[in-house]
């Protein structure tokens, strides 16, 4: 074959190969025409099923009802009858003229847009629009889903979802107006397993733009898929439970499991209620400005001093240095002298050894311990065992963050040298600077959770796994963040005589000086201390941590309340009736119980009120 009938059989087969091709496109694949048609098709958003959340007993925490947006293309709205339109939406005659007219004065900018007109219409209303949709061209309804929680507890911990603002939309290019999103709690933190992904039907337009049909049958249209449910490690009853010992409190509680690291209950008081996240967009001015601060959460947000259950950290870590032992006495006479300063301390038998002050919840002796450490001749000069101390009290999950599944977790506080360079002049300072540090006062300041953390690292002999509320993290990278052992350096034949301490704090007969005695709970070993927390802002703060049983504990508590007095009067009888409650499913002491609940604390806080 010549050079010429070559050229004109390659030139055939291609012009074959294409035809065929075009053949295929236009005639056998007619996906292209869903794009060539475009202009004249409607894509109706489906909108997916957000994942619900079940407690670690498979109860629901928080489930789905269905609801319904209606929507509204205003290119093709015509003359109706709002008197009617609004009695069937319950709706403001006022506003949908505002509207109406809105759309009117900008109808070359809005285009042929739908936006959304009334948000959640209920199952029932929607069934009286569906009647009569014929009346109202222009509208339709798209299907959602709302939230529904049938322990009416946790909002604070659940948090509420919203539509997306126009920041949020900028920064997450993946949602388009009228998405949802979550914005707090564990709605935020898992918003990506939650959401699911959108479907859309697709409508063709008339010449003159009106939808009259599916485009082929809904060949086309894609379902949406719903999200994926959650198995949160929170425990329904308890957290409700602990919601209700709280009423007219301001404070915390926070329940851990120790040997999983798994938050069991975690209530802010005053919190959202499940009410305040039904009518979130309605009342969002009213709650950000009550005195009381419900959308703050105080367990993860709030930095306290801890107190004296920070002892138990001084007591470790001293004896991990090798500054004391178990059998080291210290005397107290009512506090620790120094240099004309004073550190008091209240009434008891003395000299004292390790368990017996954290029993007794002795400051005199973790003054003198905290001294010790700081002039600890293997560490000097001051700054020098100071840094050596901050980073052991950093790896109990003190002044950093634990990392947490909540969003909105904070680090807690923790002096630096520079803090008391600053205060004090660069190497003007000593240890009877910073001696309040020995007994959880001056600088140093810590959540609520950091507390209950504390409790399971001494629970579990010397570690803990970050605190979390999810038990079946959908991926492999919070998986393994979830279960990892974090070791806080301290030796485990450390822990014996401080968790001895905690048992006798809480259990030792009447009279001898135990400051946890409030917190015993029959048939259950609870190990506990005390703390109370100085407060510039009235009455000094009552804090308690424990853990229970005393061998393989099961849950480790702290409660936090504000203004309250010794840590012994009220923070322990809470604890005790959370221990209780988790470990045996009932409370036996009901007129306990009922003083505790019907306790008002919240009058001892002060608060500024906002004109």
């Amino acid at each position: 074959m010549d050079k010429k009938n070559l050229l004109i059989a390659g030139i055939l087969v291609i012009a074959l190969a294409l035809a065929i091709r075009m053949f295929f496109l236009q005639i056998i694949d007619d996906k292209y025409k869903v794009n060539a048609a475009n202009n004249a098709l409607l894509y109706q958003t489906k909108y997916p099923a957000r994942g619900e959340i079940y407690d670690r007993n498979n109860n629901t925490l928080v489930g789905n009802r269905t609801t319904y947006d209606i929507m509204v293309t205003p290119r093709d709205l015509q003359e109706f009858d709002t008197v009617d339109f609004c009695n069937t939406f319950h709706a403001d005659i006022a506003s949908v003229r505002r509207k109406l007219k809105n759309y009117r004065d900008n109808r070359r900018k809005i285009g042929y847009q739908s936006f959304t007109f009334i948000k959640q219409v209920s199952a029932k209303d929607y069934t009286l629009f569906a009647e009569k949709q014929y009346k109202f061209p222009g509208f339709y309804a798209i299907g959602r889903t709302a939230r529904v929680y049938p322990y009416k507890a946790g909002a604070s911990l659940y948090g509420y979802i919203n539509e997306a603002d126009s920041a949020y939309l900028a920064n997450n290019p993946e949602y388009r107006r009228g998405d949802y999103v979550g914005i707090t709690g564990i709605e935020k933190s898992y918003e990506d397993v939650l959401r699911g992904k959108k479907g859309y039907n697709i409508m063709v337009r008339d010449v003159h733009n009106r939808v009259r049909q599916s485009f082929m049958d809904g060949k086309y249209d894609i379902e949406a898929e719903p999200g994926k449910d959650l198995v949160a490690s929170i425990d329904g009853e308890l957290q409700a439970y602990g919601e209700r010992l709280m009423q007219n409190k301001v404070g915390s509680i926070v329940a851990i499991e120790p040997q999983t690291g798994e938050i069991l209950a975690i209530v802010s008081a005053p919190g959202l209620t499940i009410e305040d996240l039904d009518n979130i967009r309605k009342d969002y001015s009213r709650l950000a400005t009550d005195p009381y601060k419900p959308m703050f959460n105080r367990a993860v947000m709030s930095a306290y001093p801890p107190g004296s259950v920070f002892k138990t950290v001084n007591a470790l870590i001293a004896q991990q240095n090798g500054v004391i032992k178990p059998e080291t006495r210290f005397s107290c006479t009512r506090g620790f002298y120094y240099g004309g300063g004073k550190m008091g301390c209240h009434g008891h038998p003395s000299p004292l050894d390790l368990k017996q002050s954290i029993m007794m919840s002795c400051n005199a002796y973790y003054a003198q311990t905290f001294r010790a450490m700081m002039k600890d001749p293997n560490h000097q000069p001051i700054s020098n065992a100071f840094n050596h101390w901050k980073e052991q009290v950093n790896k109990f999950g003190i002044g950093v963050k634990l990392g947490s599944d909540f969003p909105s977790e904070l680090a807690g506080t923790l002096p630096s040298t520079k803090t008391y360079d600053k205060i004090h002049g660069k190497g003007r300072w000593s240890a009877y600077n910073i001696l309040s540090l020995a007994i959880g006062q001056g600088e140093v300041g810590a959540t609520p959770l950091q507390i209950a953390n504390l409790a399971a690292i001494i629970a579990n002999r010397g570690y803990y796994i970050i605190p979390h509320l999810i038990k079946n993290a959908p991926d492999s990278a919070r998986r393994q963040k979830y279960t990892e052992k974090h070791y806080v350096g301290i030796d485990e034949e450390h822990f014996g005589p401080v968790i001895e301490g905690m048992y006798l704090s809480v259990n030792a007969p009447a009279g001898t000086g135990g400051t946890s005695w409030r917190a015993r709970v029959d048939g259950i070993n609870v190990c506990g201390k005390t703390g109370t927390a100085q407060n510039p802002h009235g009455k000094d703060n009552s804090v308690f941590m424990c853990f229970a049983p005393m061998e393989n504990p099961k849950i480790a508590v702290c409660v936090y309340l504000e203004n309250a007095g010794a840590g012994g009067s009220w923070a322990a009888p809470v604890a005790s009736l959370i221990v209780e409650k988790y470990l045996n499913r009932e409370v036996k002491r009901k007129e306990f119980e009922e003083a505790i609940i019907q306790a008002n604390l919240k009058q001892f806080v002060p608060v500024k009120k906002r004109r």
